[in-house]
């Protein structure tokens, strides 16, 4: 672990130097135990490191470090128990689908298959409200992103851009492949709620384009339910 100062209300918090998930329950024991700590206001995650914002008004630096460094990680602490958010999402709705296939020289039912077949790790929430930035995609669906970013991609799209996969929260400009998308809403914006969190899985059940206008107006409805599986 490494410590250095940003500013006069911020410090960076370096836990590793790889993205894994080891790195990544690090973060999260780190995050879970400085939320509780006297004088911290903030705490903004990132794959390996942790940005924290105190109040310097009631907590200098040096004896904030000294506090941190008393803190140890223990892997035993940490919660074996693995959350999983099922996404339905119809691939129908892919319009850079066609590109991908093209580009990694699989079928479409293939990149589907690949894309679908796995949990991808929640490692943190941000760029915009809501967006989960999503490990564990495989390797082989890796695709550059589009030359020319679209000025607007909607909420709800499901893409790929190189190695990332995720999912847009809002409707914003954005250079990913889109291949497919979801009628969940990630982020409520009248409650500011976000649907997923940093340590939770996202698992994509492929959808006909049927079902996703019935769970569309469910959702519309305040009636549809997100399946959640703990393993």
């Amino acid at each position: 672990m490494n410590i250095s100062p940003i500013n006069e209300e911020s410090l960076l918090i370096r836990l590793g130097h790889d993205i894994s998930e080891e790195t990544h329950r690090k973060v999260k024991f780190y995050f879970d135990q400085l939320s509780k700590m006297r004088g911290v206001l903030s705490l903004v995650p990132s794959y390996n490191s942790l940005m924290l914002y105190y109040d310097f008004y009631e907590m200098d630096y040096y004896t904030l470090k000294s506090d941190i460094e008393q803190i140890h990680y223990d892997k035993a602490k940490m919660k074996l128990e693995k959350r999983i958010v099922k996404l339905p999402v119809c691939y129908e709705l892919g319009l850079d689908l066609d590109r991908v296939s093209k580009h990694t020289k699989l079928s479409i039912e293939e990149v589907i298959k690949r894309h679908s077949n796995r949990d991808y790790l929640v490692y943190m929430i941000g760029f915009t409200p809501g967006f989960p930035y999503l490990g564990g995609m495989e390797p082989s669906l890796e695709t550059p992103r589009l030359e020319v970013p679209r000025t607007k991609i909607e909420a709800g799209s499901v893409g790929i851009g190189g190695l990332q996969t995720g999912v847009y929260p809002l409707d914003t400009p954005g250079g990913w492949n889109i291949i497919g998308k979801t009628p969940i809403d990630l982020f409520d914006k009248k409650l500011s709620v976000t649907l997923l969190n940093m340590g939770e899985y996202v698992r994509f059940i492929p959808i006909d384009r049927k079902t996703y206008e019935k769970i569309q107006t469910e959702v519309k409805k305040g009636l549809y339910k997100v399946e959640v599986m703990t393993c």
